[in-house]
Parts: structure tokens; sequence; C-alpha cells
């Protein structure tokens, strides 16, 4: 599959971002845990050259908990502070206060040797579109003072938000890049709806979902819909159909319907814990 999608805005948002990067001391870069390298954008690096970095593996309760770990410990090798997150619960946020202190170390002890007091931490919050930050902003603040959705791009413009006396964080639009090198970059961020489904082929999405997990997840399927994952996709899918009754008028079978029953259980992790890369 070939996906490619940048919306005029996004061209906006990147050089708004590259302007007030001069303003910010840290970076904290939201990528979805199930696509931890697909959904880095690479312009951020470019951006972010010489700015402290940390990268948070968010909706880490929907990916594989063995894998989180793993590619925590590459991020840290490759000198990116990191965390693994689920922005919906407040709890695992706990740690990040005191990981963005720690990335920012040098400054603080700069600002103190200066006689600087009090001068807060400034963040900016970046990622692609519907990866969450937004929900990362309202559960790290404790109020609602992000708008939050389920559709990639609904923050269209920046917005400063004082966390506390010691941070600041700088709320940026979900920006991808203007072309995917790699089509499978492209299938997987479409995969975890990064890419609106409009713009998608959502039954051969559903094609290369089946193919992966039968691979890297043998059982999943027949788990949880009983079908046998011997035969090709195709089948598996007519199969899927078949038993949640998904039919169209006269009682044919509708592989379509049964293709967007397969993506939303798989993002909303009712397949269970599973990384695509």
């Amino acid at each position: 599959m070939n996906i490619q999608w940048y919306p005029g805005h996004m061209t906006k948002a990147r050089r708004m971002m590259q302007e007030n990067i001069k303003l910010i001391d840290v970076i904290i870069e939201l990528v979805d845990a199930r696509v931890p390298m697909s959904s880095r954008n690479p312009d951020i690096d470019q951006m972010g050259q010489n700015k402290s970095r940390l990268i948070l593996l968010n909706k880490a309760d929907l990916a594989d908990e063995r894998k989180n770990r793993q590619w925590s410990e590459w991020f840290q090798e490759k000198g990116f502070y990191t965390a693994v997150v689920d922005s919906r619960n407040r709890g695992s946020l706990k740690a990040v206060n005191g990981i963005i202190r720690e990335a920012c170390q040098e400054k603080l002890e700069r600002d103190k040797r200066k006689g600087i007091k009090n001068r807060p931490i400034r963040a900016m919050v970046a990622g692609i579109p519907n990866v969450g930050k937004s929900t990362f902003i309202n559960s790290f603040a404790g109020k609602a003072c992000a708008r939050t959705g389920n559709q990639p791009g609904v923050t269209k413009g920046k917005q400063w938000i004082r966390l506390n006396k010691n941070v600041e964080l700088l709320d940026t639009p979900g920006i991808l890049w203007p072309k995917f090198d790699d089509p499978q970059v492209g299938c997987r961020l479409a995969m975890i709806g990064a890419v609106k489904d409009e713009l998608v082929n959502i039954d051969e999405l559903s094609l290369e979902l089946i193919k992966y997990l039968v691979e890297a997840y043998p059982g999943v399927l027949s788990g949880r819909y009983q079908v046998d994952e011997t035969g090709s996709p195709g089948q598996t899918l007519e199969k899927i159909a078949e038993i949640r009754k998904c039919l169209q008028k006269g009682g044919e079978l509708d592989c379509g319907k049964a293709a967007v029953l397969l993506m939303d259980e798989f993002r909303s992790g009712k397949l269970g814990r599973i990384t695509l890369e």
C-alpha cells in the first residue's frame, strides 16, 4: 500500500515549530508505542539539534509490554531520555516531571551560575497526528487545557500551558512529513489511525494487518474470532465476516464491514497488546 497525506496546514505548523524552537529547553516527543519508529517524524530530529530530548512511548497499554522495554532501551542507547506511558492514566505520568528536570539539568545549573532563579523549563510537545499529545498535556497538567479528539488534526495552532512554577509546555499541531520513503511506514501509520481513514483503502489495510498478525502474533485472530489462520488473508477476512455476521442485504458477506470491525478492534486493544514493529 502506498499512502501519502500532507495537508497544507502541516507546512504552516512545521514553520511555526521551527520559529519557536529557539524559545524552548527540551522537546518532548510523543510516539505511538505500537509503532515507535514509524511514528517518529524525522523533521523533529532535524529541528531539535542541540536541544534536550525526551521520547514518551505513549499508548503503551496497547503495545507489547516486552517490546515497550526493548524500544525504551534502544532509544536510551541513542541518547534520548525516555518514559513508557499511557496518557489516559495519570499514574503513569508521575515520573515525567523528574525526567524533564534530569534532561534539563545542564540548563538549570547554567541558570544557577548566572543567578537566574525560578525561570521555568520550557518544553515543546511534538509528534505526529493522533499520537495523544493533547491527552498527555491534559493528564499531565491535571485539567482540560488542550483540546482532545480521536481524529488526527484536532490541534491547529500553538498554545503555551503553564503546568506549575517549574515547567511550561508549548503544545503544537501534529505534523507528518511530506513523503513516506518506506511504504510500510505509511501502512503502519494508517493502521494506528494517524492517517485519516477516508484516505485509505480499509479493506487492503485489514489484509496487511491479518498478514502481520498471523506471522508475529499467531493465535490472536483464532482466539478472538475462532478462525483458521492457515488460509490467505482474504479467506481469513471472509471468515471473520461470516462469524461476526457482517452481511449485506440479501445475506452476502460484507468484507468491507468486517475490515472496519477488525481495524477498530485492533486500535482499541481488543485483540490484545500488539506492537507492529
